[in-house]
C-alpha cells in the first residue's frame, strides 16, 4: 500500500492529519500500525490516550512472532447480568374513555393515536357523543391512509426519496446562526446516510446545555472550553533553543485564562507525552523542555511530539462555538465524540444530538440509530424544502437497522444480501454475481420486482398478485 493510499485510510478512520504524519514517519502499511504496541507508538511522541485512540480505530492486530513468551493468563471476571427496567405506560382517564368509545363503536385505532387525541382535547370538556365522532372520523382517516394489500411498500419509498432527490442541491450550507461551522446538506448528505459512512464528511454535533448554563454566557463559555479540544499551540508559543538543545514555551496568559487552563495543568499534560517524559520543567512564567542528548534529530522529535499535545478538551471536537436559541445557549460543535460528551457536567445529555448515525448505534443502541437515521434524513430533506412522508424514510431506517447493526443501502448492505441471483446481479458487479451463483448451485425464485422484469413475466404486486379462475358451466347446470 503506498503512503498516500495509508494517510487516505487513516484519515477515513478519524485520525488526524498530524497523528498521520507521526505514524507514516515509521510505518507504512495499516497492518504494521495495527502490529505495534501502545508503548511503540507512545514513542514516536503520541500521548497513551491518542496512541490507544489509533489502534481502536484500526483494529489491533497481534504481532506474529516465532518465540511467543508465555504469559499468565488472567482469569476472566464474567460480567454481571444487567439489571432490566421496564416502565409500562400508564393510561390517564381521558386516555381509557377513548379506548372504552373506540370499542365500544368497533373503531379499530393503535393506542399511540387515542393517546394523542386525549392529550389534544385535554382541556376541552368534550361530551360523549363528541368524542364519538371524533373516534368515527379518525378511524376514517386511518383506514384511508393504510397500504393496499400487494402494494409494492418498498419501490414506492424508493420512488419517494429518489425523485426528490433529484432536486437537491450539491451545496454545503453554515450552520444556522453559527458563524463558520460547515455542515454538509442536500444530496451529499442523503447519500452519506443510506451509505451508513463510519464518519461524516463535516461531522458535528448540537449540544443543549442545562441549570445555570442556558442563561448565563460565561458558564456556558466554561462548558464550551471543557469540550473543545485545545492544543499546546492553541495557547503557547515554542521557542527553539539550538544551543542549549531545549525547547521553551511561552504560555499566551490570556488564551490561557480564556481557556481555563494554568502553568501547573499544562506542565502535567506535557509530562504525560512519552517523548518527553521527566524532561519538563517550569522556569519563571516559562515551561522548559531539555534534549537528554545531545542531537538535533532528538530536537525536533521533541518537538514534532509536544506541538499538538492535548491539553485540554475531548479527542475529536476541533471546535465548539455558542449559539443562542430560543433564549438559551446551546453549543455547536465541528468534530463529534458523543461518549465523551455525555459526561461533560452542564450539558443536557438526553437532548445531545450528533449527525454521526453509527456513532449513535456504538453508544445508544441499535434503536437510538434508526431515530437518528430518520431524524436525519427527514431534517436534510426538510432543508431542500422538499416534503416527504416520513414512513417512507421509517421503511428505510427499518431496513437499515432490523438485524442489529447499521448496514448501508449497497452492494456491501441491503442490496448486496438479497436473495435473489438476478436482484444482485442487476444492481452492480453482474459478472461476479452469476459466476458465484452458478458455481454454488443457488436457485432464485423470482419473488422480487426486478427479477421478474429481467425474465419479462408480471410482478407479483397488485393485480399481478392475483389469479382469476374461471370454471364455465355446462348447458345442463344453467
Amino acid at each position: 500500500m503506498a503512503l498516500k493510499d495509508t494517510r487516505r485510510a487513516l484519515l477515513n478512520r478519524g485520525i488526524s492529519e498530524e497523528t498521520a504524519s507521526i505514524l507514516l514517519k515509521t510505518y507504512h502499511t495499516l497492518s504494521s500500525i495495527s502490529a505495534a504496541s501502545v508503548e511503540e507508538l507512545t514513542a514516536l511522541g503520541l500521548m497513551d490516550e491518542e496512541a490507544q485512540s489509533v489502534l481502536s480505530k484500526i483494529g489491533k492486530r497481534p504481532a506474529v512472532s516465532s518465540t511467543r513468551a508465555k504469559k499468565v493468563v488472567e482469569e476472566e471476571v464474567a460480567p454481571e447480568p444487567m439489571e432490566e427496567v421496564t416502565n409500562f405506560y400508564q393510561y390517564n382517564e381521558g386516555e381509557l374513555r377513548l379506548k372504552r368509545i373506540a370499542e365500544e363503536n368497533g373503531v379499530e385505532l393503535p393506542m399511540k393515536i387515542l393517546v394523542d387525541i386525549a392529550a389534544r382535547i385535554k382541556n376541552a370538556d368534550l361530551d360523549d357523543e363528541i368524542c364519538k365522532k371524533l373516534i368515527v372520523r379518525a378511524g376514517e382517516m386511518y383506514r384511508s391512509h393504510l397500504m393496499d394489500q400487494n402494494e409494492s411498500a418498498g419501490v414506492m419509498a424508493a420512488h419517494s426519496l429518489g425523485e426528490p432527490g433529484t432536486q437537491m442541491n450539491m451545496r454545503t450550507f453554515h450552520y444556522a446562526g453559527v458563524a463558520n461551522i460547515n455542515v454538509t446538506q442536500g444530496l451529499p448528505r442523503l447519500i452519506e446516510i443510506v451509505d451508513a459512512r463510519r464518519v461524516p464528511s463535516t461531522p458535528s454535533m448540537e449540544i443543549p446545555l442545562k441549570g445555570v448554563a442556558t442563561q448565563d454566557e460565561a458558564y456556558a463559555r466554561k462548558v464550551a472550553s471543557e469540550i473543545e479540544m485545545t492544543t499546546l499551540l492553541d495557547v503557547a508559543s515554542i521557542e527553539t533553543d539550538i544551543t542549549n538543545m531545549r525547547l521553551i514555551i511561552n504560555p499566551d496568559i490570556r488564551k490561557m485564562e480564556a481557556k481555563g487552563i494554568d502553568i501547573d495543568m499544562m506542565a502535567d499534560r506535557l509530562n504525560k507525552v512519552k517523548a518527553v517524559r521527566n524532561l519538563v520543567e517550569k522556569m519563571d512564567f516559562d515551561i522548559v523542555v531539555t534534549a537528554d542528548e545531545y542531537s538535533y534529530k532528538r530536537l525536533q522529535t521533541m518537538y514534532d511530539a509536544i506541538k499538538n499535545a492535548k491539553i485540554k478538551g475531548i479527542d475529536g471536537i476541533t471546535r465548539a462555538v455558542l449559539s443562542k436559541t430560543d433564549g438559551y445557549w446551546k453549543i455547536i460543535t465541528e468534530g463529534s465524540n458523543l461518549r465523551e460528551v455525555l459526561k461533560v457536567e452542564g450539558v443536557d445529555a438526553e437532548r445531545v444530538m450528533t449527525n454521526s448515525i453509527l456513532e449513535v448505534a456504538d453508544v445508544l443502541g441499535i434503536e437510538a440509530a434508526r431515530n437518528s437515521i430518520i431524524h436525519e434524513a427527514m431534517g436534510t430533506l426538510g432543508e431542500a424544502g422538499l416534503d416527504v412522508d416520513v414512513r417512507h424514510i421509517m421503511l428505510v431506517a427499518d431496513l437499515m437497522t432490523n438485524d442489529g447493526y447499521v448496514k448501508a443501502i449497497g452492494r456491501h448492505g441491503v442490496s448486496g444480501r438479497k436473495s435473489s441471483v438476478l436482484a444482485r446481479a442487476a444492481f452492480e458487479i453482474t459478472a461476479a454475481h452469476l459466476l458465484h451463483a452458478a458455481m454454488v448451485g443457488e436457485v432464485d425464485h423470482l419473488e422480487g420486482v426486478t427479477e421478474n422484469i429481467i425474465v419479462g413475466q408480471p410482478v407479483t404486486l397488485g393485480t399481478g398478485a392475483v389469479n382469476l379462475i374461471y370454471s364455465p358451466k355446462k348447458g345442463d347446470e344453467q
